[in-house]
């Protein structure tokens, strides 16, 4: 099971968790953010670096120049586009890198499967998580895991929602033939962009 870690903001915790075998570390992008790693990871470090996981660019309605210059910035290997970007912006992007476009997840879940539709071609992976409280998009809340359980997603994709450590089992448990993993946010740090990285080693031993 593939795990990925958002709100990262050093250089430190990208060496932090590469040593715990996590697959994607998610990097917020957008300024408003109280996780915006723009002004304390330095990009020029970052590129040196030779990590084993994917460094993802979280973005929020970028331009197409916007999002170039952040993955030229920290050397990204994936984009997340959390807000409503066109199919065509994930079109562009997916010539550079891999591309997740996130979806908040309502009651009604059908409505979802169509606009998935408008975007199976020029995406890597999707992410689903609850309504979002900011403008910025970062990050979701917890929704009902069962509305996708009917839908065809047709990509890999990753359960966000603010998910807790005590969800592990409920993690594993989880079936559908498209999942690829959980996305861990807040509930896994004792403030915006203090990693608790001992719940996060604990996390990833219960789900593997």
């Amino acid at each position: 099971m593939n795990i990925k870690v958002c709100g990262i903001t050093t250089f430190k915790q990208l060496q932090q968790l590469d040593g715990l075998e996590v697959d994607m570390a998610g990097i917020v992008l957008v300024p408003d953010s109280p996780w915006f790693a723009g002004n304390s990871l330095d990009g020029k470090e970052v590129c040196k670096a030779d990590f084993d996981l994917k460094k993802v660019g979280i973005l929020f309605n970028p331009s197409l120049s916007e999002a170039l210059d952040w993955i030229d910035m920290y050397k990204l290997d994936v984009v997340q586009l959390n807000g409503v970007e066109d199919p065509s912006l994930c079109e562009d992007l997916s010539t550079e890198v891999e591309v997740i476009k996130s979806f908040q997840v309502g009651d009604a879940a059908a409505e979802l499967e169509k606009q998935l539709a408008n975007y199976d071609a020029v995406c890597d992976y999707y992410l689903f998580t609850g309504h979002t409280q900011t403008t910025a998009g970062v990050y979701g809340n917890a929704f009902d895991w069962s509305l996708l359980q009917a839908l065809r997603i047709e990509k890999p994709f990753f359960l966000s929602g603010d998910i807790k450590e005590q969800q592990a089992g409920m993690i594993r448990k989880f079936s559908h033939p498209d999942f690829f993993g959980p996305d861990l946010t807040q509930s896994f740090e004792t403030a915006p962009g203090e990693k608790d990285f001992k719940t996060i080693l604990q996390f990833r031993q219960q789900v593997r």
